[in-house]
């Protein structure tokens, strides 16, 4: 769990409404919020105040949020970056990545799902930085560095683009991802076909993952509780077993 209140961000965004509801919100959720209203000034920023994590507008007058985003990056910043970006535009995404960004959210976006998402970046980058290669998730876990993937200790075999999915799902505990973010983020925007084959693997991880069986301590079998779980109309989630 990330401790919030040691999670310094900076807020980059020209438009003040956005910058002051963001900044107000974020420092509600327990986070040290520090502002920029222009490229200019966020390299500043974000040089002195070396920060856990930026969330960094795209479209900005004087640099935009790439190029800012490529100069921290050359200066040997490397604080996770979500982008802010008015246009669903895969372009957009895959820009974002190359220039090394981690995530994006589309205005206009819920409070909610930014803080989620920045306690997702702020979890994955911590576990890099504990050097911890184990994420777990009640009694599955996943090995970064063998890429082992066990469930009540028992090993199960996953196809890559089932590791990628389970460890995107993994990273974002608790919080239902719709069939577009997933896409987005395990197929890496180049897949042009139906949304449908994020049913298909999702069925593939159940089977794999909530299919598990074991023998209890009066050597019955059990099978483990499902925590891979459908939002109707929504999207999927994975989550610890509820009492």
């Amino acid at each position: 769990m990330v401790n919030n209140q040691e999670a310094r961000l900076v807020v980059v965004d020209d438009e003040p409404s956005i910058r002051e509801l963001l900044s107000a919100s974020l420092r509600f959720s327990g986070f040290d919020v520090v502002t920029a209203s222009n490229g200019t000034e966020a390299i500043e920023t974000i040089v002195s105040a070396n920060p856990d994590l930026i969330i960094m507008d795209v479209m900005m007058p004087d640099i935009d949020g790439f190029t800012v985003t490529s100069r921290i990056r050359q200066e040997g910043i490397d604080a996770p970056v979500l982008f802010l970006t008015a246009r669903d535009d895969t372009q957009d995404k895959v820009m974002g990545l190359t220039v090394g960004g981690d995530d994006y959210v589309t205005k206009p976006f819920s409070l909610e799902e930014v803080v989620a998402r920045i306690r997702a970046i702020l979890r994955r980058t911590q576990d890099q930085v504990e050097d911890d290669p184990i994420i777990r998730v009640a009694d599955l876990e996943i090995n970064e560095d063998s890429h082992d993937v066990t469930r009540h200790g028992e090993l199960i075999d996953l196809s890559p683009t089932e590791y990628k999915l389970l460890r995107y799902l993994m990273d974002n505990e608790g919080r239902v991802l719709s069939k577009a973010q997933i896409l987005d983020h395990v197929w890496q925007y180049d897949w042009g076909g139906d949304a449908a084959i994020v049913e298909s693997y999702i069925s593939y991880l159940r089977k794999k993952i909530d299919g598990v069986t074991y023998m209890d301590e009066d050597g019955n079998e059990q099978k483990v509780v499902p925590i891979i779980l459908t939002k109707r109309g929504i999207g999927y989630m994975i989550r610890e077993p509820r009492d």
